[in-house]
């Protein structure tokens, strides 16, 4: 589905100036009309608008076709944005977050939290940078915060443990998207902080442009595309290489069709060592330090192949991919081990739609996934011997989902034009974690196998009042069977030594939630370009079960975990304000958001260390894990966000312009202390110069000093300064002369003032620093 952003290079007219307050200089005015492309979106709504520009490429020669082979027709793709343009969304009901293509090949990042970690509103948790981050939103994470492929969640298990990683690579993406507000319900109660949507074409939609016919390639070309287009192949190669950790990526990437057919075939890897760090990071003095970071190394690789069927009237694609990855786990405890996870995750997802001749059915749409994955835990048994390396955690996760959807057919209500879709979803999930260091133990491992198992109905109503006024209603209504084994009892204190019967027998628990969820939102167009936009959600969210089931160490974490088999549904109430504008060279959007939980369920450190003897380090005999239980209170966030981007003046055939940052949120209990692992208020600005082809800009992030801290076991934070710098060049290339069509190439420094950086949000950041100087080269080739 998309939605267009519309978007001016320069100055609009008098209109715009006057209201700036700034004169149109001639420069400006020659080029008013210049329209920036537009860029789209495609997670946020079930609701797609339908356009009426004709498709991009000649409709096919054949008798009279009543529909386009493949998704709903768009507007005409337009040529790529101008690089490092802001991209803001007008069109939606709260604030969508979008990084495009080029963006995710300029910035880099191993994860989705490195990518997304200096956006405002946005972090990540780092807790082994370059390998294992996941994004964070608002001071919201795991359980409330859904990260999807394509449509279908990433099922993996990063939001069991801050150690995993999440097993979809930015190499392989082409597009990710951060929604907020109201189309949140359409994945979920536990999306309440957002979703995370990343796309690809592992499963074509639509039939790839045909940059290289098959002709090129010495290949036969008997099938047509599209009438009497030939078939075609498109390839893509993603490569950079890093200073700060020796680090060495690459993907390649295929598009091919013809006739009905369109297929895609990738592969990507990456190996990175430990990296360098500014000083000692460890809150320990005394400990072996070489300038880098110990045990911070990575390695991934991955492949994905897929294909689709086009008709008239729709698609129906599947695909398989296979992710794997093997990072090391930096601090205290990680470095004397060598804690590393391996990571191996099997994918198989099918999506599909139909638009039908049909009065009431505008089109029907559906996902289906089912995910085999299993990750390792490894590390020393003792830290003196080496021959005890070996599986110290085992995390396994089998996880089916479906979606379909069906969109009606729009209709006259007299008062507003009315679009209404509705949705089923439906998962079920099962999950272990075994140890073989507590083999006959009361507990063994952070929780036996345990089922999740949900079915939801939604709907989605789009009110149209007139063309600059439209409304959103949605609901949601879920239910969800959680059952799994929980000791009959567990002490906040115990010991198995002294008293082995501290931990009861563990029996069979089972619970059952039917959360329900409501939200409305209402769109203004206003003069000068301006949208304003105010959205209010009711959203109930059942536990997972790691927050009722949970009883075990978890090794990677340093923490002795304990659910609440008696927590009940959180609530949220939240209110969002939204001002933004896309057009003209002063394009900005500014949000606040207000959010009262009631039950907000939440891991609790409580200072003490666990005194099982499975919790003893037999190397040194310390206890080494700290007490976490999950624990529920009423909580209040509230923030905002800003950012811009403003074109000052035309340079050298080019434009050069400032662009600025701000972001805070605050979040406490009802008591007043402060909900712990909240990021910190952090400003930025910078200069930048680009034309069509060069992009050159620089930026410096301030982050402040994070004093508002949980009062059990959570340090202060310093502030740091973050400056980076980037160069890129992009051109069209003469396939004949050079292979390739399209070439970009840049180079980007990160942390140039090589500054001692901790993350507010990281469990390990007392012992773990982010990556100190460092300069990336990158180069993308299409052909």
């Amino acid at each position: 589905m998309s939605f267009p952003i519309r978007r001016a290079l320069l100055l609009g007219g008098a209109a715009f100036a006057g209201f700036q307050g700034l004169p149109a200089s001639p420069a400006f005015a020659q080029q008013a009309a210049t329209t920036l492309p537009e860029v789209t979106v495609t997670a946020p709504s079930p609701i797609v608008r339908r356009h009426t520009t004709p498709p991009a490429r000649p409709a096919p020669r054949v008798a009279a076709p009543a529909r386009q082979r493949g998704p709903a027709p768009a507007e005409a793709q337009p040529a790529a944005p101008l690089p490092g343009t802001l991209p803001i969304v007008t069109d939606q009901f709260a604030t969508v977050t979008v990084v495009p293509n080029e963006e995710i090949r300029r910035s880099g990042g191993g994860t989705l939290g490195d990518l997304l970690t200096n956006k405002p509103g946005i972090t990540g948790s780092s807790y082994a940078p370059g390998a294992s981050s996941r994004p964070i939103i608002r001071g919201l994470d795991v359980n409330r915060v859904s990260i999807i492929e394509n449509g279908i969640g990433s099922n993996g298990a990063s939001d069991l443990g801050e150690d995993h990683f999440v097993p979809i690579d930015p190499l392989a993406t082409n597009q990710v998207e951060v929604i907020r507000g109201p189309a949140t319900l359409r994945y979920g109660s536990t999306a309440i902080g957002g979703v995370v949507s990343a796309t690809n074409n592992r499963i074509p939609d639509a039939l790839p442009p045909c940059a290289q016919p098959f002709q090129s390639y010495g290949l036969p070309t008997k099938a047509p595309v599209l009438g009497d287009s030939p078939g075609c192949m498109n390839a893509e190669v993603r490569t950079s290489v890093s200073s700060v950790d020796r680090g060495v990526e690459g993907a390649v990437l295929l598009d091919a069709a013809g006739k009905n057919v369109a297929v895609h075939a990738d592969v990507y890897g990456r190996n990175a060592g430990d990296y360098n760090i500014p000083s000692y990071p460890y809150a320990q003095p005394g400990l072996p330090f070489n300038g880098r970071q110990a045990n911070s190394a990575a390695t991934a690789a991955g492949a994905s192949i897929g294909g689709s069927y086009l008709f008239d009237g729709g698609f129906i694609g599947a695909s398989i991919t296979q992710n794997n990855s093997i990072y090391h786990i930096p601090g205290v405890e990680g470095s004397q081990v060598g804690t590393r996870i391996d990571a191996k995750q099997t994918k198989f997802n099918v999506k599909g739609e139909y638009r039908p001749d049909a009065a009431a059915i505008d089109a029907i749409r559906f996902w289906v996934g089912a995910t085999d994955y299993k990750h390792n835990e490894i590390g020393l048994a003792d830290a003196t011997d080496p021959t005890s390396d070996g599986i110290r955690q085992t995390f396994t996760n089998r996880e089916q989902e479906g979606r379909l959807e069906v969109q009606l057919t729009p209709w006259n209500a007299g008062f507003a034009a009315v679009t209404t879709a509705v949705g089923v979803q439906a998962s079920h999930q099962e999950l272990n974690a075994p140890s073989p260091d507590n083999v006959g133990s009361p507990i063994n491992g952070l929780f036996d196998p345990n089922k999740n198992t949900k079915v939801a109905g939604y709907v989605f109503n789009e009110l149209r009042f007139t063309e600059t006024t439209k409304a959103q209603v949605a609901g949601r209504i879920e239910h969800v069977d959680l059952s799994g084994m929980t000791p009959s009892a567990i002490p906040e204190f115990f010991d198995l030594n002294a008293d082995p019967n501290a931990i009861g027998a563990s029996v069979a628990q089972s619970r059952s939630f039917t959360p329900k969820s409501f939200s409305l939102g209402l769109i203004q167009a206003l003069p000068w370009g301006l949208s304003a936009s105010i959205t209010g959600q009711y959203v109930e969210r059942a536990p997972k079960p790691a927050e009722l089931f949970s009883r075990g160490g978890h090794d990677a974490t340093e923490t002795f975990d304990i659910g609440n088999p008696n927590l009940g549904i959180e609530t949220a109430k939240s209110i969002e304000l939204g001002l933004r504008r896309a057009e003209g060279p002063f394009r900005f959007e500014i949000t606040a958001y207000y959010t009262k939980f009631s039950g907000f369920i939440y891991r609790r450190l409580t200072g003490n260390t666990c005194d099982d003897a499975s919790c003893v380090d037999p190397g040194t005999g310390t206890l080494e894990l700290n007490q976490a239980i999950y624990s529920q209170r009423d909580a209040t966030f509230r923030g905002g966000e800003f950012q811009s981007q403003l074109d000052v003046a035309q340079l050298y055939g080019g434009t050069w312009g400032i662009e600025n940052q701000f972001d805070i949120v605050r979040a406490t209990f009802a008591d007043g202390t402060n909900v712990p692992r909240i990021p910190p208020m952090r400003l930025g600005g910078g200069l930048f110069w680009r034309d069509a082809n060069w992009l050159t800009r620089i930026n410096l992030l301030h982050a402040f000093a994070q004093n508002d801290v949980a009062p059990i076991a959570e340090t202060t934070t310093p502030g740091y300064n973050l400056l980076r710098a980037e160069v890129s060049y992009r051109t069209k290339l003469d396939p004949n002369a050079w292979g390739a069509r399209e070439m970009l190439v840049g180079l980007v420094g990160n942390n140039l003032l090589n500054e001692n950086i901790r993350n507010a949000v990281s469990y390990s950041k007392d012992n773990v620093l982010m990556p100190g100087i460092g300069v990336r080269a990158f180069a993308n080739l299409k052909f």
